[in-house]
C-alpha cells in the first residue's frame, strides 16, 4: 500500500499538525516502509500457530484485590480545612 503525501497532509491536517513540504514527504516515505512492512507480515502462515493474547506466558504476579475499611468519614473529614456536613468545600473553579 502506498502512502501519498497528500494522504499525509490530511491526516496532518485532522490531527491540528501544521507539517512542513519536506516533514510530509519524509513521513510518507516512513509510513509506507512501515506499511510495506506489515504487508510482508500479513504474508506470513499462520495457520499452525495458536492464537494468543499475550506473547508473555505468566500469572499475575498483583495481589488481590481485597476490600478493606481503613479510615471512618469523620477521621477524614477531620483533616479537611473546611466540610459541610459529610462533604469537602473546594474552592470554585469555573
Amino acid at each position: 500500500m502506498k502512502i501519498s503525501p497528500e494522504e499525509v497532509a490530511k491526516v496532518a491536517r485532522l490531527a491540528r499538525l501544521d507539517l512542513t513540504p519536506e516533514k510530509i514527504d519524509q513521513y510518507a516515505g516512513q509510513l509506507d516502509g512501515i506499511l510495506g512492512y506489515m504487508d510482508k507480515l500479513s504474508e506470513l502462515d499462520t495457520s499452525s500457530v495458536e492464537p494468543m493474547y499475550t506473547p508473555v506466558d505468566q500469572i499475575s504476579v498483583m495481589r488481590d484485590d481485597v476490600v478493606r475499611k481503613d479510615f471512618t468519614r469523620e477521621e477524614i473529614l477531620r483533616n479537611a480545612p473546611e466540610t459541610d456536613g459529610a462533604f469537602f468545600i473546594v474552592p470554585r473553579i469555573v
